[in-house]
This record gives structure tokens, sequence and C-alpha cells, in this order.
């Protein structure tokens, strides 16, 4: 006997549960999503979305917050952990809504992307950022410059400070 013997399946941990048999007449094999969201069913399954804009950690914050209150609302336990300035990921209890969770994200204007099982669908936001994709990335190496510029001359703020008041005296 197993110390997991007295316990109902449902509150077994995940590795433990046997998961739900496939009922392989009912998939239908020109949608393999339709497979992979019965494999999925009962497992939790992490959702990994990108908010558009470069935003700050804050927005993200702000932006999925609305996006998993509608998901909520729409009867999906999930959960969001913001991971990054950009990026989030959704886990969700029943890996098989993961599909019908990416579906309502990638309409949400400030999606980027999403990526579900190590695919990557692009989001409503994905169109606009593609023609200036180029210049994104140039303003991003601008930028990392710019902060490797600061760091280097950490020592002397002041006198650049002081440059910039007497020059204003002088006018």
């Amino acid at each position: 006997a197993s110390q997991y013997d007295d316990i109902e399946e449902g509150d077994l941990p995940e590795h433990r549960r046997s998961p739900p048999p496939i009922d392989f007449s009912k998939v239908d094999a020109s949608k393999p999503e339709e497979l992979l969201k019965m494999s999925k069913k009962g497992k939790t399954l992490m959702v990994f979305a990108t908010v558009s804009g470069e935003p700050t950690e804050k927005e993200t914050e702000e932006v999925t917050s609305l996006w998993q209150s509608s998901l909520f609302n729409a009867n999906f336990d999930i959960q969001r952990f913001v991971v990054g300035s950009n990026r989030v990921i959704f886990m969700l209890r029943d890996g098989s809504f993961a599909w019908e969770v990416k579906d309502f994200l990638v309409a949400q204007e400030r999606c980027a992307d999403v990526t579900v099982e190590g695919q990557v669908f692009p989001g409503k936001a994905a169109k606009k950022d593609e023609s200036a994709g180029s210049k994104t990335k140039q303003q991003n190496d601008v930028n990392t410059k710019k902060k490797g510029k600061k760091s280097s001359e950490g020592k002397k703020p002041d006198l650049d400070g002081n440059r910039a008041s007497n020059g204003k005296e002088e006018l």
C-alpha cells in the first residue's frame, strides 16, 4: 500500500494522477491541436505572452491584469506571473483550455505574441511592429549604448550638471 491509497485521485499531485483516457474516435486527425488539447486535459500548462511597445514591468502588470480578469470572467482558472518587463506567464490548471486562452490573447491590442507548447503565435500587435522591426532593433542598440556610457561616466555627473546650468546663465 502506498501513501497515496486513501487520497482521492483529484487531490493527488499531478504526476501521480492517471491521465484521462483519450478517446481517439472523437479526435479529428486533421486538427493536431485537438489531440494536443485532449492530451493536456487536467494538466497544468503554461502560456507565455509578450506585451508590445516596450512596456515597463508595471505597464505589463496592468495590461496583463486586464487580460487575466477577462479570462477569469470567462471562467478560466488562470494564474499570472510577470517574468520580465514585457513577458508574462499564464498558468492554467487545465491545459486543454490553453488554445482558447491563446485565441483570446492574440486578439488583444497590446499582445505581440503568445507561446503555447513551444509554438509561437503572433498577436495583434505583431503586425504593427513588423514594418518597424529593424527600426525597433536599432533603437534597442542605441539604448544599450546610452546605458553603457552612463555607467562609465558614473563619477562625473556634477560636472555635466554644472556645465549645463552655466550655459543657461550665460544666455
